[in-house]
């Protein structure tokens, strides 16, 4: 939360996957002259709207959304460029009076876009020289190098999350610091508020296989089918979403329809906890029962207590 007595300027709905954010995010922006500012990686990408649960512009009840379809699937997804995109689209809402309604589960997004965060620089001859090494298949020997150079960041990152791993030898090799060094400081730009939503587990699988099966009936192959046309495969980014990663396997023979959803139902079961895990120790974050009856008025008690102002 904000310092007591200071004005929020920002607030943010986050959690883990299927906890409800985009629909209390739209709702709080509706009630309290907001407009919404997506912090989810994989919806800024064109065209990505079935696997990602992207609100249809009908469904949006003519709240205004920002950095939703900025990204063609071949681009790229930065930290440094979403960052840039996020604070100009607040300073713009701001401008007009409005409030900003942060809404994602990309824990670092929300964190580029409201905390003090420095974001190292990139090289693409060094990222292309490591993808190399583990495209011949040196992933062993890349976690064995980041545990010697910097110990903290090889704890902190998932064993599996290989560009993450290149990322921070990258970093290393750059500028002579260690990766950790350019973790978030926890401390916010402009007075803001966080509100987290969580579930009970339980109801949340569920959740998250129903979601995981509905995509697939709303014609998620169908969608990935369009977006291999337009180059989901050379995407670096996007071609590794989750459930577009699957779909492209299921597309390509290499799974059926049935392990293609089994495999991202697990996948998205992973990556809800990874959030929770990553969000659970900020101190900052009101957490709010996402099954509420009266979720709404919860999170304006809470928005109430921040001494909310646009002024």
């Amino acid at each position: 939360m904000s310092a007591k007595g200071e004005p929020v300027e920002v607030v943010a709905v986050v959690g883990a996957t299927a906890t409800g954010k985009s629909a209390l995010a739209l709702d709080l922006a509706q009630s309290l002259g907001g407009e919404v500012v997506n912090a989810d990686s994989m919806q800024l990408y064109r065209g990505m709207d079935v696997g990602t649960a992207k609100l249809a512009l009908a469904e949006r009840r003519g709240v205004p959304h920002h950095l939703l379809d900025v990204l063609d699937v071949t681009d790229e997804s930065t930290l440094a460029a979403y960052q840039t995109r996020a604070r100009s689209a607040i300073e713009g809402i701001r401008s007009r009076g409005a409030l900003p309604v942060l809404a994602g589960g990309s824990g670092l997004y929300v964190r580029a876009a409201l905390d003090h965060l420095e974001i190292p620089p990139t090289d693409p001859e060094v990222r292309a020289r490591l993808e190399a090494r583990s495209a011949a298949g040196e992933d062993d020997a890349l976690r064995a190098e980041l545990r010697r150079v910097d110990p903290q960041a090889a704890e902190a990152i998932q064993e599996q999350n290989v560009r993450r791993i290149i990322r921070a030898l990258e970093v290393v090799e750059l500028t002579g610091r260690p990766f950790s060094a350019t973790a978030p400081t926890k401390t916010y730009v402009r007075p803001s508020l966080v509100i987290g939503l969580r579930d009970d587990w339980d109801l949340l699988t569920t959740r998250i296989e129903q979601r995981v099966l509905r995509m697939w009936a709303e014609g998620m192959l169908d969608e990935t089918r369009r977006l291999e046309t337009a180059g989901l495969r050379r995407g670096r980014t996007a071609s590794r979403a989750i459930g577009y990663a699957q779909a492209l396997a299921e597309l390509a023979g290499e799974l059926t329809t049935a392990e293609a959803v089994a495999s991202t139902q697990a996948a998205t079961r992973r990556y809800a906890r990874r959030q929770e895990s990553w969000l659970r120790p900020d101190p900052r974050v009101v957490w709010l029962d996402a099954s509420a009856p009266d979720l709404l008025g919860r999170a304006h008690e809470v928005v109430a207590r921040g001494d909310l102002s646009c002024a």
